[in-house]
């Protein structure tokens, strides 16, 4: 069945017809090209596919794409500014957080809902809104550190 929805991408309206049991991800990917978010479990697991709805967390894979129907959706695409890096990202590069890279999409997004929400979080506070996603190749504290950073730079208490 054919859904039609009215969606915002990265800041930018856009309308779309789908199939209503398709998730979000897939929508996404395949008919955006938009790459960022990645299927690594397809179940919740594993983080790799998420993007911020209004702002909030959503893992994309087990999302329908029609749920965000006149909502705002926000990719690792849309973080970056314009075809340059936001400083999270500039510092996870400067930092090694990003190795294999397959899952530093989702994390980005989580760190960045978590900064908008806490303008200088503490360790735990990183842990646990990074607790949704896996990483298998940096044990972790390169991403947590890159957090913190960022978190001083913008709050300007940097060094």
């Amino acid at each position: 069945m054919a859904y039609r929805m009215a969606v915002g991408i990265n800041g930018v309206e856009r309308e779309l017809t789908i199939e209503a049991h398709r998730s979000l991800l897939s929508v996404l990917r395949e008919d955006l090209g938009l790459t960022g978010p990645k299927e690594g479990c397809d179940d919740s697991e594993c983080g790799a596919c998420m993007v911020l709805i209004d702002g909030a967390p959503v893992n994309a894979c087990s999302y329908l794409a029609a749920q965000a129907d006149g909502r705002e959706v926000t990719t690792v695409e849309g973080v970056a500014r314009g075809a340059s890096l936001n400083d999270l990202q500039r510092i996870f590069l400067e930092e090694g957080a990003a190795q294999c890279g397959f899952c530093t999409p989702g994390v980005i997004i989580s760190a960045e809902a978590l900064l908008a929400t806490n303008a200088q979080p503490t360790e735990d506070d990183v842990r646990t809104a990074l607790s949704g996603n896996l990483c298998r190749c940096t044990g972790y504290q390169k991403i947590i550190r890159a957090v913190l950073r960022t978190a001083d730079e913008r709050s300007g208490s940097a060094g």
